[in-house]
């Protein structure tokens, strides 16, 4: 099928999207390709199709865990065959996803970065017929991006296994910088770049420098209306805020990685299902969202980065309609970045003791503990250690940096099922086992898939089939395990730790200059970059911003703070000078017109008609027009 038969096959699209289908040929076309396109733009499509369109599998590399599950529960609703790998799997789950990818039909496989590093993955992968590797989030790759992820760099490794394959590259915000790192880094060859402009031009964007900073996001939610996200720093304010507006009639929600993942689920559905609700949320919220009529994102504190602004503000107005991007500001928090950012960089000393703490509280000896994996729990490390929650969790990244732990991200994995037995050994364990076998039947007529593939399952629904509860249905699921009839996977809620290498001496514990010196540069510059943006009033902020990406020709927008504030003074002036031209003599518009050479056409007619309307002018019957105090 050609690319536009598989769209209108199984998305129903009878079009791309703006530059979709160039990017598509590139790809079928052999090249590596490097796709720049907006928050919402519909990158997934870009790698979907010529996934379907080539013979074998797409591996796609993405950091975030949700949207990975995301991606593959909505290819299952269309019957694309999609799998992903994510930590906490069983090995023998892993095992079984990656023989399937060899031997059956898996279009498209998900894992993340850190999985690169996996022997077993690696064995698996040279057998696999490979037809394009993805790699989503792309600017991850780059040590000037704002979200480097040394994993990233094992990428290109993978091309030795599969040279004929090529690439593609996917991110919603990159500098020239990081443009040209990630084609280095993944060893692009005969490649395009694809981008559109990062230009919204029904967008707004003000900054504000506020003492009052709730009475002014008040304001702004009324007088916007319509759905919003409110973005903070913490948790414990998300949920002050989201209080404070809900006293003042404004329905809202809190939202951040601390709440337990079925109930942010049932906050977030409960918000994009709304017309007019707020969510007040940390940036663990808004990655994959799809909703287009989102009219306000308000920043009450200041973002670590342009990037993470511009995609954090790009979630507003993507239905092409008015919205409204505004930041918030103190001088004190100029000057809590900038103590933030040293928190960002604790010393080699404190990164050595932390190290010390974990191994410790998971009593692992030196030269053991390799691939285990525990329960995390941070809050309760930080109080057993006397450790800042913040600066804790920095150490922790670098150690991930250096490749001695994994920090999967925290996400519910639903619970699945195998069985282990052929059909027919199974159908004799169902005649001499009554009451598992009602329940196997039960499970047979709602799963398919079940002999080949773990498979995902919901207990209640298997208990409303065969008249059970949800703990007798686990429990007999684990009974099935223990006569090795299935394997059963219980769902887990609670996030991981992973140590990827056996335990080392402190002293042995080392960062590099590329994970430490380079890094906090990068910070530097890009807290530089965000604190320039908020205090520069003379200059377009759609311009600054896009100057930022590399796009230096572009035009004012005329819609954010400083083009209106401009235009006003612009009316003010021209205002001044009408009245000075006009004097006590009336005059016609074309005669003010030559007495005012400076005034645009355009200005001096939107003037007029302004001061026409406000009654500092009048206008005879001649369409001559007179200051009201000449009469």
């Amino acid at each position: 099928m050609t690319p536009k038969e598989i769209l209108a096959k199984y998305w129903h699209f009878d079009s791309f999207r703006p530059m979709q289908e160039e990017i598509v040929d590139s790809v079928l076309a052999g090249n590596d390709t490097l796709a720049l396109l907006p928050t919402g733009g519909g990158k997934s499509l870009c790698y979907q199709i010529p996934a379907l369109a080539m013979e074998g599998i797409t591996i796609v590399i993405s950091p975030l865990v949700a949207l990975m599950k995301d991606q593959v529960h909505q290819l299952a609703g269309k019957r694309i065959k999609a799998r992903y790998i994510i930590a906490g799997m069983p090995r023998h789950e892993i095992e079984t996803t990656l023989n399937n990818c060899i031997h059956n039909s898996v279009k498209l496989l998900y894992v993340s970065p850190e999985r690169l590093l996996s022997r077993t993955f690696i064995d698996h992968l040279r057998q696999m017929k490979v037809s394009l590797i993805a790699v989503d989030e792309a600017h991850c790759i780059s040590q000037w991006g704002y979200d480097f992820r040394p994993p990233y760099c094992e990428i290109a490794r993978i091309r030795q296994y599969h040279p004929a394959a090529p690439v593609i590259a996917l991110t919603a915000t990159a500098t020239p910088a990081v443009v040209q790192d990630i084609t280095e880094s993944l060893q692009f060859r005969n490649w395009r770049l694809f981008q559109t402009s990062f230009m919204r031009p029904r967008l707004s964007y003000s900054v504000f420098e506020e003492e009052d900073k709730l009475g002014k996001l008040l304001r702004i939610i009324r007088n916007v209306g319509g759905s919003g996200i409110v973005y903070v720093r913490n948790r414990r304010r998300t949920i002050e805020i989201a209080n404070l507006l809900n006293d003042n009639d404004i329905p809202a929600a809190a939202y951040h990685a601390g709440i337990p993942i079925r109930e942010r689920d049932k906050r977030q559905k409960e918000w994009q299902a709304s017309n007019n609700g707020v969510m007040v949320a940390t940036n663990a919220f808004g990655m994959g969202i799809d909703k287009p009529d989102v009219r306000f994102v308000v920043h009450f504190d200041l973002p670590d980065s342009p990037e993470a602004y511009f995609q954090e503000a790009g979630r507003a107005g993507r239905d092409g309609r008015q919205a409204y991007a505004v930041l918030l500001y103190q001088q004190a928090d100029i000057v809590r970045m900038d103590e933030n950012l040293e928190r960002d960089f604790p010393s080699l000393n404190y990164i050595r003791n932390v190290y010390r703490a974990i191994c410790n509280y998971y009593q692992i000896p030196v030269g053991a503990g390799q691939d285990s994996h525990f329960d995390f729990d941070m809050e309760r490390i930080c109080s057993s250690y006397n450790l800042d929650a913040y600066t804790f969790f920095s150490a922790l990244k670098f150690l991930e940096r250096e490749g001695v732990i994994s920090l999967p991200e925290h996400s519910e994995l639903q619970s699945r099922l195998f069985i282990t037995i052929g059909k027919e050994e199974l159908y004799r364990f169902q005649l001499s086992n009554r009451d598992a076998g009602d329940m196997l039947t039960a499970i047979l007529r709602l799963y398919g898939g079940l002999f080949t593939d773990y498979t995902p399952i919901s207990e209640s629904l298997i208990a409303q089939r065969c008249g059970k509860s949800e703990t007798q249905v686990a429990n007999m699921l684990k009974e099935l395990q223990r006569l090795q009839i299935a394997e059963y996977l219980p769902k887990t809620l609670k996030p991981q730790i992973i140590f990827t290498t056996p335990r080392v001496d402190i002293n042995d514990i080392y960062v590099s200059d590329r994970n430490y010196k380079q890094l906090k540069e990068a910070a530097l510059r890009r807290r530089k970059a965000m604190t320039d943006y908020v205090t520069n009033s003379d200059e377009c902020r759609s311009r600054q911003l896009l100057r930022y990406f590399g796009e230096e020709e572009s035009p004012d927008c005329g819609v954010c703070d400083v083009c209106l504030a401009r235009r006003k003074s612009k009316r003010h002036t021209a205002e001044e000078e009408i009245l000075r031209a006009l004097g006590n003599e009336p005059q016609t518009v074309k005669q003010l017109a030559a007495k005012l050479p400076t005034i645009d056409k355009e200005t001096l007619a939107e003037t007029l008609r302004r001061m026409l309307d406000r009654g500092l002018l009048t206008a005879d019957q001649d369409f001559r027009i007179s200051c009201c105090s000449s009469k």
